[in-house]
């Protein structure tokens, strides 16, 4: 008998690969295809990695980015891109340039600098290079407060007062939409990101979960607002659904034994048995 054809969205991830499976492309694909939509993927670097850390990085050739991404373009109906980890301005340039070739949909932009564990996962000089090349592109960034530090040098905000004294700091920035994301806020009893429009300043406020289990946490958001956008969910709720499934993995992520240091979040949570 004769199945009819899905129209199934496809999401591409350009980002780094994590050996360990917790965040990058792995958590990128899961989160993808928890939240309902294909995932296909360009791979920007190689890491040796584990709860633990980072332990090395190899870069893929920009060439080789390029080929990836002329591939999946060329035959694949992307409708949203995710990007994560790009590890050096000549790949951040790569992947501007295809980006402005194949001018997807949707893109949602993961300054990803630095990991859960805290190695460096951006060079300092490449900075400039996402600012200039990839931000302008971007239907939405999702930066958490480190990372927010970094694109405008200024310091780490240490309070959620803190992060509203940077909306207009933000708002100068070359992009439409910013996520600002305030779960580095560990002594705060809920967790709050802001979304921060040229006019308008939503907030979502979750419970706070306390867990070690938070790694690629932001792969996981990330990738889920792109699942939803790609859906044709309005902005504000494709965040919302994506602050929810992340919640849900966060909650869940201790019923999983991964490692000895940062575990990752619980993608098919809703897969698990009791």
């Amino acid at each position: 008998m004769a199945t009819s054809k899905s129209n199934t969205p496809i999401v591409l991830t350009i980002a780094g690969s994590d050996s360990g499976g917790g965040a990058g492309i792995q958590a990128d694909i899961k989160a993808i295809s928890a939240t309902g939509s294909y995932a296909c993927s360009v791979i920007t670097a190689l890491t040796a990695q584990n709860t633990q850390g980072v332990s090395g990085i190899l870069g893929i050739e920009p060439e080789f980015v390029h080929a990836q991404l002329d591939a999946v373009f060329s035959d694949l109906n992307i409708v949203a891109v995710k990007i994560g980890m790009l590890a050096d301005a000549t790949i951040i340039t790569a992947v501007a340039e295809k980006i402005r070739h194949y001018r997807p949909k949707f893109v949602v932009l993961d300054p990803v600098m630095v990991a859960t564990s805290g190695d460096l996962l951006l060079e300092a000089n490449a900075i400039d290079a996402l600012k200039s090349e990839l931000l302008p592109l971007a239907t939405i960034i999702t930066p958490n407060l480190p990372e927010c530090a970094a694109l405008l040098g200024s310091t780490t905000p240490g309070s959620q007062s803190a992060m509203e004294a940077l909306i207009e700091d933000l708002r100068s920035l070359d992009t439409p939409a910013i996520l600002l994301k305030g779960g580095h806020l560990e002594s705060e009893q809920t967790s709050t990101d802001l979304l921060i429009t040229p006019f308008e300043v939503h907030y979502y406020e979750t419970e706070r979960i306390h867990t070690q289990n938070t790694h690629g946490t932001g792969c996981t958001l990330s990738s889920a607002i792109a699942s939803y956008l790609a859906q044709n969910y309005p902005l504000t709720e494709a965040i919302s659904l994506a602050k929810q499934y992340i919640t849900q993995a966060i909650s869940h992520a201790d019923a999983l034994n991964i490692g000895h240091g940062h575990g990752p979040v619980h993608h098919f949570f809703a897969l698990a048995h009791d």
